[in-house]
Protein backbone atom coordinates (compact mmCIF):
# COMPACT_ATOMS: atom_id res chain seq x y z
CA UNK A 1 0.00 0.00 0.00
CA UNK A 2 1.78 2.99 -1.01
CA UNK A 3 0.95 5.12 2.02
CA UNK A 4 4.18 7.10 2.06
CA UNK A 5 3.23 8.67 -1.13
CA UNK A 6 -0.62 9.58 -0.24
CA UNK A 7 0.83 13.56 0.69
CA UNK A 8 2.26 14.05 -2.34
CA UNK A 9 -0.26 12.28 -5.10
CA UNK A 10 -3.14 14.74 -3.68
CA UNK A 11 -0.86 17.70 -4.22
CA UNK A 12 0.61 16.80 -7.30
CA UNK A 13 -2.10 14.36 -9.08
CA UNK A 14 -5.24 15.72 -7.48
CA UNK A 15 -5.06 18.73 -6.67
CA UNK A 16 -5.89 18.56 -3.04
CA UNK A 17 -4.83 19.05 0.26
CA UNK A 18 -5.38 17.94 4.08
CA UNK A 19 -8.67 16.47 3.19
CA UNK A 20 -7.38 14.39 -0.48
CA UNK A 21 -4.72 12.85 2.11
CA UNK A 22 -7.81 11.89 4.78
CA UNK A 23 -9.84 10.17 1.61
CA UNK A 24 -6.85 7.92 0.44
CA UNK A 25 -5.72 6.96 4.24
CA UNK A 26 -9.62 6.15 4.91
CA UNK A 27 -10.43 4.45 1.38
CA UNK A 28 -8.11 1.00 2.39
CA UNK A 29 -9.85 0.99 5.67
CA UNK A 30 -12.82 1.34 4.45
CA UNK A 31 -12.36 -1.61 2.12
CA UNK A 32 -10.84 -3.73 4.83
CA UNK A 33 -14.36 -3.47 6.99
CA UNK A 34 -16.29 -4.10 3.88
CA UNK A 35 -13.90 -7.30 2.75
CA UNK A 36 -14.19 -8.67 6.59
CA UNK A 37 -17.88 -8.67 6.44
CA UNK A 38 -17.04 -11.16 3.75
CA UNK A 39 -15.10 -13.16 5.15
CA UNK A 40 -17.76 -15.53 6.99
CA UNK A 41 -17.96 -17.29 3.48
CA UNK A 42 -14.19 -18.76 3.41
CA UNK A 43 -14.70 -21.80 4.78
CA UNK A 44 -16.44 -22.90 1.35
CA UNK A 45 -13.22 -22.13 -0.41
CA UNK A 46 -11.47 -25.24 -0.94
CA UNK A 47 -8.51 -24.38 -3.04
CA UNK A 48 -6.94 -21.42 -0.86
CA UNK A 49 -3.65 -21.43 -2.59
CA UNK A 50 -5.48 -20.40 -5.38
CA UNK A 51 -7.81 -18.02 -3.33
CA UNK A 52 -4.67 -16.03 -2.30
CA UNK A 53 -2.68 -15.87 -5.19
CA UNK A 54 -5.98 -14.25 -6.71
CA UNK A 55 -6.82 -11.58 -3.75
CA UNK A 56 -2.58 -10.44 -4.09
CA UNK A 57 -3.09 -10.32 -8.06
CA UNK A 58 -6.55 -8.54 -7.80
CA UNK A 59 -4.49 -6.26 -4.37
CA UNK A 60 -1.58 -5.77 -7.44
CA UNK A 61 -3.85 -4.48 -10.56
CA UNK A 62 -5.97 -2.14 -8.05
CA UNK A 63 -2.68 -0.23 -6.82
CA UNK A 64 -1.31 -0.28 -10.49
CA UNK A 65 -4.72 1.76 -11.48
CA UNK A 66 -4.82 3.99 -8.52
CA UNK A 67 -1.45 4.91 -9.73
CA UNK A 68 -2.74 5.53 -13.50
CA UNK A 69 -6.06 7.60 -12.45
CA UNK A 70 -5.99 10.74 -12.10
CA UNK A 71 -9.26 11.15 -10.90
CA UNK A 72 -9.87 11.60 -6.89
CA UNK A 73 -13.05 9.28 -7.07
CA UNK A 74 -11.69 6.69 -9.27
CA UNK A 75 -8.71 6.31 -7.34
CA UNK A 76 -10.43 6.17 -3.90
CA UNK A 77 -12.68 3.01 -5.49
CA UNK A 78 -9.57 1.34 -6.58
CA UNK A 79 -8.17 1.92 -2.53
CA UNK A 80 -11.33 0.35 -1.58
CA UNK A 81 -11.19 -2.43 -4.10
CA UNK A 82 -7.10 -2.74 -2.65
CA UNK A 83 -7.92 -2.77 1.07
CA UNK A 84 -10.72 -5.37 0.89
CA UNK A 85 -8.25 -7.87 -1.20
CA UNK A 86 -5.91 -7.48 1.72
CA UNK A 87 -7.86 -8.78 3.75
CA UNK A 88 -9.66 -11.15 2.35
CA UNK A 89 -5.97 -12.55 1.31
CA UNK A 90 -4.73 -12.37 5.27
CA UNK A 91 -7.81 -14.69 6.37
CA UNK A 92 -6.62 -16.83 3.47
CA UNK A 93 -2.98 -16.95 4.52
CA UNK A 94 -3.79 -17.33 8.34
CA UNK A 95 -5.54 -20.61 7.27
CA UNK A 96 -2.62 -22.23 5.65
CA UNK A 97 -0.48 -21.12 8.71
CA UNK A 98 -2.52 -22.68 10.87
CA UNK A 99 -3.18 -25.71 8.61
CA UNK A 100 0.45 -25.92 7.98
CA UNK A 101 2.55 -25.19 10.63
CA UNK A 102 2.94 -28.20 13.18
CA UNK A 103 1.52 -27.20 16.55
CA UNK A 104 4.96 -27.17 18.30
CA UNK A 105 5.70 -24.44 15.94
CA UNK A 106 2.78 -22.42 16.02
CA UNK A 107 4.41 -19.53 18.30
CA UNK A 108 7.42 -19.01 16.08
CA UNK A 109 5.63 -19.34 12.65
CA UNK A 110 3.43 -16.79 14.06
CA UNK A 111 5.80 -14.34 15.66
CA UNK A 112 7.62 -14.13 11.73
CA UNK A 113 4.11 -13.53 10.58
CA UNK A 114 3.58 -10.87 12.44
CA UNK A 115 6.58 -9.46 12.03
CA UNK A 116 6.07 -9.41 8.20
CA UNK A 117 2.95 -7.49 8.41
CA UNK A 118 4.34 -4.99 10.82
CA UNK A 119 7.74 -4.50 8.72
CA UNK A 120 6.68 -5.76 5.54
CA UNK A 121 4.25 -1.91 4.45
CA UNK A 122 7.54 0.10 6.26
CA UNK A 123 9.49 -1.59 3.76
CA UNK A 124 7.35 -1.00 1.13
CA UNK A 125 7.03 2.91 1.83
CA UNK A 126 11.14 2.98 1.66
CA UNK A 127 10.87 1.12 -1.56
CA UNK A 128 8.18 3.65 -2.74
CA UNK A 129 10.11 7.02 -1.73
CA UNK A 130 12.82 5.74 -3.35
CA UNK A 131 11.04 5.54 -6.90
CA UNK A 132 9.22 8.45 -6.40
CA UNK A 133 12.71 10.76 -5.67
CA UNK A 134 13.73 8.65 -9.16
CA UNK A 135 10.56 8.50 -11.13
CA UNK A 136 7.87 10.67 -9.64
CA UNK A 137 4.83 9.16 -7.68
CA UNK A 138 2.78 7.99 -9.80
CA UNK A 139 5.37 5.96 -11.24
CA UNK A 140 6.48 4.88 -7.87
CA UNK A 141 2.50 3.86 -7.17
CA UNK A 142 2.15 1.85 -10.08
CA UNK A 143 4.92 0.54 -10.54
CA UNK A 144 4.91 -1.16 -7.04
CA UNK A 145 1.50 -2.60 -8.31
CA UNK A 146 2.99 -4.45 -10.93
CA UNK A 147 5.62 -5.77 -8.66
CA UNK A 148 3.31 -7.54 -6.51
CA UNK A 149 1.43 -9.09 -9.17
CA UNK A 150 4.74 -10.26 -10.68
CA UNK A 151 6.18 -11.82 -7.57
CA UNK A 152 2.31 -13.87 -6.86
CA UNK A 153 2.97 -15.23 -10.10
CA UNK A 154 7.04 -16.29 -9.95
CA UNK A 155 5.83 -17.58 -6.06
CA UNK A 156 3.09 -19.68 -7.82
CA UNK A 157 5.50 -21.04 -10.40
CA UNK A 158 8.48 -21.17 -7.80
CA UNK A 159 6.44 -23.12 -5.38
CA UNK A 160 4.33 -25.16 -7.19
CA UNK A 161 2.40 -26.47 -4.12
CA UNK A 162 1.06 -23.04 -2.93
CA UNK A 163 -0.94 -23.23 -6.29
CA UNK A 164 -2.35 -26.46 -5.39
CA UNK A 165 -3.02 -26.04 -1.61
CA UNK A 166 -6.14 -27.05 -0.23
CA UNK A 167 -7.91 -26.56 2.94
CA UNK A 168 -7.88 -29.74 5.31
CA UNK A 169 -11.14 -28.46 6.81
CA UNK A 170 -14.44 -28.00 4.96
CA UNK A 171 -17.40 -26.36 6.25
CA UNK A 172 -19.40 -27.77 9.17
CA UNK A 173 -22.69 -29.83 8.50
CA UNK A 174 -24.93 -31.17 10.79
CA UNK A 175 -25.78 -34.15 9.92
CA UNK A 176 -30.00 -34.95 8.73
CA UNK A 177 -31.42 -37.90 9.85
CA UNK A 178 -33.95 -39.38 8.09
CA UNK A 179 -36.35 -42.78 9.45
CA UNK A 180 -33.56 -45.04 8.38
CA UNK A 181 -31.26 -42.50 10.35
CA UNK A 182 -33.50 -42.46 13.48
CA UNK A 183 -34.13 -46.52 13.45
CA UNK A 184 -30.18 -46.60 13.25
CA UNK A 185 -29.65 -44.52 15.82
CA UNK A 186 -32.56 -45.83 18.03
CA UNK A 187 -30.40 -49.74 17.78
CA UNK A 188 -27.13 -48.52 18.64
CA UNK A 189 -25.63 -50.62 20.92
CA UNK A 190 -27.85 -53.54 20.57
CA UNK A 191 -26.44 -56.68 18.83
CA UNK A 192 -27.57 -57.11 14.96
CA UNK A 193 -29.22 -60.32 16.42
CA UNK A 194 -31.11 -58.92 19.23
CA UNK A 195 -32.73 -56.14 16.80
CA UNK A 196 -33.87 -59.00 14.71
CA UNK A 197 -35.53 -61.25 17.89
CA UNK A 198 -37.05 -57.71 18.30
CA UNK A 199 -38.50 -57.60 15.04
CA UNK A 200 -40.34 -60.36 15.28
CA UNK A 201 -41.85 -59.64 18.85
CA UNK A 202 -39.78 -62.23 21.09
CA UNK A 203 -36.64 -60.23 22.52
CA UNK A 204 -36.67 -56.87 24.61
CA UNK A 205 -37.31 -54.75 21.26
CA UNK A 206 -40.66 -55.93 20.77
CA UNK A 207 -43.04 -54.24 18.19
CA UNK A 208 -41.79 -50.80 18.04
CA UNK A 209 -38.75 -51.76 16.67
CA UNK A 210 -40.59 -53.38 14.17
CA UNK A 211 -42.14 -50.38 13.41
CA UNK A 212 -38.88 -48.02 13.60
CA UNK A 213 -37.63 -50.82 10.87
Amino acid sequence: MPRALFPALAVTVYHGGATAVGYLNAAPGLGALIGSLLTGHVARVQRVGRAVTICVVGWGLAITGFGLVRWLPAALLLLVLAGAADVVSSVFRMIIVQQSAPDAMQGRVNSLVFAGLQGGPRLGDAEAGVVADLAGPRVAAWSGGLLSVACAIVTCWAIPQFWRYQSTIGPARAPALGSAGRARSAGEGQPEPARETGAAGQGTGGPGLTRQS
